[in-house]
């Protein structure tokens, strides 16, 4: 549930907020409410908006997923918000807690990704194959405790499932994933992976914005990783 703290940045032109795992972005058709509706209630009451208040969505994160997500406040910084996406202007790195460890510290990785509207999931292929969209990222290895790896990965290209489906299609399941490989569900039926950070131009004052999102506090395996390792 977002709540005012969950707030990483904002001004007259944007809204980032640090997304709980089990939270939807957007509305979906079940009605269920979505950060979204909250964030356009917030605002509503908080500055006394008399109308309909403007959010556009700039981007997602899966549901299972913790992180930054950014909003639009208007519809010139969505447009240009969109565009820079579109553009990969928005440098996003990604927290992944996986059940092995990758055979190499850092590398690339390089797949054709297709999706399976029905099962909602994606298949990572080595080879092109039929509608598959080519997947890369770049990874490195941060740390690991007795039983799990953190690794970092920044994103090339933006497809459905992409960290989860690459990532599993070299060994490294993401923990409590079960939809890719995981062996066993994490207690808040969440999976191992958060938005960590992001960087880009802002679409209106023209400025460099970097936003770190603050790994989950009630997830003691975040909270180690977080204190021994740097880069989080």
């Amino acid at each position: 549930m977002f709540t005012i703290k969950d707030i990483l940045y904002e001004d007259n032109h944007l809204i980032i907020v640090n997304k709980h795992v089990g939270d939807l972005v957007q509305s979906d058709p079940d009605g269920t409410e979505a950060i979204e509706d909250q964030i356009k209630a917030m605002i509503k009451i908080r500055d006394h908006k008399p109308g309909a208040v403007f959010l556009g969505v700039a981007h997602r994160i899966d549901r299972p997923v913790s992180g930054a997500v950014i909003f639009a406040k208007t519809s010139k910084a969505l447009a240009r918000l969109n565009e820079m996406i579109r553009n990969k202007q928005v440098k996003k790195t990604d927290g992944a807690i996986t059940e092995e460890r990758p055979a190499e510290e850092e590398g690339s990785l390089h797949h054709w990704i297709a999706r399976n509207a029905k099962t909602n999931r994606s298949h990572a292929y080595q080879k092109p194959k039929g509608d598959a969209k080519e997947a890369l990222l770049d990874y490195r290895v941060l740390g690991a405790s007795t039983n799990y790896t953190l690794v970092e990965v920044d994103l090339k290209t933006g497809r459905h499932h992409q960290i989860r489906a690459q990532l599993s299609a070299i060994g490294c399941s993401i923990k409590g994933d079960l939809k890719y490989g995981a062996k066993r569900s994490n207690p808040n039926g969440g999976i191992s992976l958060h938005s960590r950070s992001m960087t880009f131009i802002h679409p209106v004052r023209k400025e460099q914005v970097t936003i770190e999102a603050p790994v989950p506090t009630d997830d003691n395996l975040w909270l180690f990783f977080a204190q021994s390792q740097a880069g989080l």
